[in-house]
Parts: C-alpha cells; sequence; structure tokens
C-alpha cells in the first residue's frame, strides 16, 4: 500500500508542469504574432475632426473684430479689422487708414477707442493699428502657415455700410488670383464666394473648419458676389515686423474727446441701438459676463454680476423687435424695444411666454458709450 501513496502527489506536480508548459508556450506565441487590431469606428474619429459650433465660431470672433473710421477734414472711411497680439494691435487694410487724419475703432461691445498706425505698405493692401485699451485682451486665433484649398467653407465678418459685425458664409472659390486696384497689388490671394462691399476691408476671413484667421478680406466686385481676401499666411512676417519693432510711446493717438465730439446724431442713435442688440443677444447666448460689462456705473452699484445673472439666466427663445430711438434734451438716447422670451423656472417643465416693453437709457461714461438704465414700460 505504501507505494500507491505517492500517486496523488506525483500526479498534482505532472499536471503543474503541464499547466506551466502550456502558459508558457501560449506566451511565446502571442509575441510571435502580430496582435492586429480592426476599428474603422475609431479611425473615422480621429481623422474626421469635429466641426465647431457655428454659433459659437462667430460670437467668439466677434469680440475681437472692430469697426475702424478714418477721418480727415474731407471724407470719413470706414472698414474693419481685427485684434490679432496682445498688444492691442488690429490688423486692418492699407487703404482704410492711409489719409486718416484721426483713426477710431468701435469694438463689439460698443466702447470707441483711439488709434494709431504701427505699420503700413504702400504695395500691399495691409496695416496695423494699436489700440493701448485693448493691450493683454484675448486676440483672435490666426493661421500662420496652413492656406486654404478650393471648396473649404469659410465665414467673413465686417462692417458693410456701418452695420458693425455683418457675417457672410461661403467657400474659398478660388487661389492665386492677381490684379492691382488703386495702386495696390494683390498676389496669390483668395477668391471667395462670401459677400464683401464697403465696410468689409480689413475683417477677417475665417475657416469654418477650424475657427481661425487664415485671410484679410480686402476687395470685392461691385454686386458683392465675388470677394477677395488677402492669405494672413502671405503677410504675417511683415505685421509681426511692424508690431514688434513699434513702441507705443512713439505713436501720435487722438483724443477721445475728439472722437466723441465728431460722432453725429445719427451715427449716435446708430451706437446705441447696436449695443443694445449686443446686450441682448449676450443674454440670449448666455453670454452674461458680456452684457454686464456693458451696464453702467449705477446699475453695476446696485445689482452685483450674480444676482444680474440670476435675473436672466432662466429666459430662453428671446427675441426683439420694433426700435424707437430718440436722443435727449441731456444727450442721452432713449430706445425702446419690444422684447418676447419665454420663462423656465429651475426645476420646472412648463415654460411661459411674455412680451415685454422695455426701455433702456444710454449715454457716456468715462468716454464709453453705456446702458445707464434698464425700465419697464407700461402697456
Amino acid at each position: 500500500m505504501e507505494k500507491y501513496q505517492y500517486i496523488p502527489t506525483a500526479i498534482t506536480v505532472l499536471i503543474i508542469i503541464i499547466g506551466a508548459l502550456s502558459i508558457f508556450a501560449i506566451y511565446n506565441q502571442w509575441n510571435a504574432n502580430e496582435i492586429s487590431v480592426s476599428n474603422s469606428g475609431i479611425n473615422k474619429i480621429s481623422n474626421s475632426p469635429q466641426t465647431l459650433n457655428l454659433k459659437s465660431i462667430i460670437h467668439k470672433a466677434e469680440k475681437n473684430v472692430m469697426q475702424i473710421e478714418g477721418k480727415n477734414e474731407g471724407t470719413t472711411i470706414t472698414g474693419s479689422g481685427f485684434l490679432y497680439n496682445e498688444k492691442g494691435d488690429i490688423i486692418t487694410n492699407a487703404h482704410v487708414v492711409k489719409n486718416a487724419d484721426i483713426i477710431h475703432v468701435r469694438t463689439s461691445n460698443g466702447r470707441v477707442y483711439p488709434a494709431a498706425i504701427v505699420g503700413i505698405s504702400e504695395e500691399t493692401d495691409i496695416a496695423v493699428i494699436r489700440v493701448p485699451q485693448l493691450a493683454n485682451q484675448s486676440p483672435i486665433s490666426i493661421e500662420k502657415e496652413i492656406k486654404a484649398d478650393i471648396g473649404d467653407e469659410v465665414i467673413a465678418l465686417g462692417s458693410p455700410h456701418g452695420f458693425q459685425n455683418t457675417v457672410t458664409l461661403g467657400i474659398i472659390s478660388g487661389t492665386e488670383r492677381n490684379f492691382s486696384v488703386d495702386g495696390y497689388d494683390y498676389n496669390n490671394v483668395y477668391q471667395i464666394s462670401a459677400q464683401i462691399t464697403h465696410g468689409n476691408s480689413g475683417g477677417p476671413l475665417i475657416d469654418r473648419a477650424t475657427g481661425k484667421v487664415i485671410g484679410i478680406n480686402s476687395v470685392g466686385t461691385k454686386d458683392g458676389t465675388i470677394g477677395f481676401s488677402i492669405p494672413l499666411a502671405n503677410v504675417i512676417e511683415q505685421i509681426e515686423q511692424w508690431s514688434n519693432e513699434t513702441q507705443t510711446k512713439s505713436l501720435d493717438f487722438s483724443t477721445s474727446s475728439q472722437i466723441i465730439n465728431n460722432i453725429d446724431e445719427k451715427q449716435y442713435k446708430k451706437d446705441a441701438e447696436y449695443l443694445i442688440n449686443y446686450f441682448l443677444d449676450s443674454i440670449l447666448i448666455r453670454d452674461y459676463i458680456s452684457a454686464y460689462t456693458i451696464l453702467g456705473s449705477e446699475i453695476q452699484g446696485k445689482t452685483s454680476y450674480s444676482n444680474f445673472r440670476e435675473q436672466y439666466t432662466h429666459f430662453v427663445n428671446l427675441t426683439y423687435n420694433d426700435f424707437t430711438t430718440v436722443i435727449t434734451d441731456n444727450n442721452h438716447v432713449e430706445a425702446t424695444v419690444k422684447v418676447n422670451y419665454s420663462l423656465k423656472p429651475p426645476n420646472k417643465e412648463e415654460i411661459t411666454k411674455e412680451t415685454v416693453k422695455y426701455k433702456f437709457t444710454l449715454g457716456f461714461e468715462n468716454d464709453q458709450l453705456k446702458i445707464l438704465a434698464i425700465t419697464k414700460v407700461e402697456k
């Protein structure tokens, strides 16, 4: 009987040895064979970048797109430009500012600042102007190297006929176009289907896919159906040289009072209506910070930002129309606007709709146009 007592132990050891040898053989086979994973879904996602939201691209860009006015004794030229660095430098077209004695810019939130020329070309239709008050502000994103191809979708921003931050959409319909206009040579420029007309000059051409500026809108046909944009990659070296070599203290700026005194009644009303549009549009897309910054000190003193935000955070589906604008005896603008909106209280499903007439009072505070009061108008 004793010789059989070791059989179970021997079998156990044998099983362990066989198992170890099997694992070792499988491991060697895995190392010898290349593992192939087929996952077309992953490849599809990584090779196809997500399209950015169009409204987000436009709203973000608008904050850095300026309306530019160059004035002398005889004429006023209106154009556009965009903030491209943290020095307060704005890229525009040379023909917008070349003969101007006074240059000022209007930002998207209705502020007006004096500007001075940093650099300007006599051959290529490009210029850089500087606004020190815009220094350290986050600039628009630009593409310095990659050029667009025919068929790429683009967004053109500018101020055609004085309508600030007008947006047109289109595609790159041609490249390497060459011609001359008013003494400027346009070499290897983009032809675009997005409409370009008076006031668009100097505005950014934005790549729809990336949200980055790829060109400077410069010339359009008389009917506005074809536009031409200077590729930023072609001129960025010259632009950066001007910006890096110019000291702010060497520049000659007009005063804020000169600018304000040159604003006529029609422009004053237009600026006020634009500021109200900007305020309501900011509420609509829940950009409460931008809306709050254009309120006058009296409103901000009575209402903290958190309370202001809470006041409007339940607004949805906001629309507005029926502007009536007048200038009062104390040189303020009063504008009544019919606002339609829906209210969705927190943790509740039901939505209530309301239509209210608001009166906005606007005026200059510290040389900047501000919303001084907002009141409901009795029905």
